[in-house]
């Protein structure tokens, strides 16, 4: 009760100037619009051709994607009305507060799954086709959500074990700590959260330094798996700014009383917005195949009768077809 209270406090006394609001509103929605524009043009370059679709890796990527583009749209909804509605109904914002708590646990094991992909296809590369198929990896999706459920469904159990039935037709300021007030909930948070880390970060740095130890043999799918895993590192860090975002939020207010609120919009830009615009240069810009079918839609271009052939093709025989990865990605290289 006494956390909840205090946020409301903190809130109420450092709302916005209308034109602040404005500015910050317009600021969030723009970049809100681009990044799900292109992650939009992502899904759809996937959808379109086998090679994409029957492959885990993109499989496991675009499922990312998606998970981003539901986190990126509750977390501006939920923005745009602290803004204009400033209190809505407990019900409603538990169901958003629940969606974005699973969307945001579901990053990190994404990307652990992300780099086990990356060191089977490296390491292991003759089990690679026998142990990562396209069912098990629908599989692994739904276990995914699975666990980001059990993790967090017993904070609305909780809640409405402990809370009046009145408190649910009420309003309040939609934070997770306005609706799920009990401080068994937050302890529970912070265990969840730092076993999800240590797992993650141990599958992260033994999947890393295992291919690290492959790229010395000068393999180029090697090195460019390195890179990719530690891009998953650097998206994971982001990650672990979002679970420490509590006690960022009391250093701000104790270092910048004054400019409580601007240091609250720079970190919701930094931590919730900024995030989601990783996954699209992860494969969106690095990966030639992928670059080169996503420019046909972003730029409007026509497809090369050689992509438009190959995307009929089907996308199991390409993937375990070597000589045609290879004249893929030759051509794929070319200006």
């Amino acid at each position: 009760m006494n956390v909840s209270s205090a946020n409301v406090t903190v809130v109420i006394q450092y709302r916005d100037s209308f034109a602040t609001a404005v500015t910050k509103n317009v600021v969030v929605v723009a970049l809100g619009i681009s990044i799900n524009y292109i992650n939009a043009s992502l899904i759809h370059t996937f959808r379109k051709h086998q090679i994409f679709y029957m492959n885990p890796r993109y499989i496991l990527f675009i499922h990312l994607v998606v998970n981003d583009m539901i986190q990126l749209m509750l977390t501006i909804m939920l923005f745009l009305l602290s803004y204009t509605l400033y209190t809505i109904n407990v019900s409603l914002c538990c169901c958003a507060i629940l969606l974005a708590l699973f969307t945001t646990e579901n990053t990190p094991l994404n990307l652990a799954c992300m780099a086990v992909e990356c060191y089977i296809a490296i390491c292991v590369p003759l089990r690679h086709a026998q142990i990562c198929t396209v069912k098990r990896t629908h599989m692994l999706i739904g276990l995914i959500w699975a666990t980001s459920m059990l993790s967090v469904l017993p904070d609305l159990f909780v809640a409405l074990a402990t809370e009046p039935l009145e408190f649910f037709h009420t309003r309040v300021f939609c934070l997770r700590e306005t609706v799920f007030r009990n401080p068994t909930i937050i302890k529970k948070r912070d265990i969840t959260y730092i076993v999800f880390l240590v797992i993650v970060w141990l599958i992260i740095f033994y999947t890393y330094f295992r291919i690290l130890f492959t790229a010395k043999e000068a393999s180029t799918d090697a090195k460019k798996a390195q890179k990719t895993i530690l891009l998953h590192g650097f998206q994971l860090l982001l990650c672990m700014a979002t679970y420490a975002l509590p006690v960022l939020k009391k250093a701000l207010l104790y270092w910048f009383p004054e400019h409580y609120a601007d240091s609250l919009f720079a970190c919701y830009i930094i931590i919730h917005i900024l995030p989601r615009s990783i996954s699209p240069i992860i494969y969106g810009l690095r990966d030639k195949t992928f670059r080169r079918y996503l420019k046909t839609y972003l730029l409007c271009k026509p497809m090369s009768p050689f992509s438009s052939t190959l995307s009929t093709r089907s996308a199991a025989h390409v993937i375990d077809n070597p000589r045609l990865l290879r004249e893929l990605h030759r051509h794929a290289s070319r200006p």
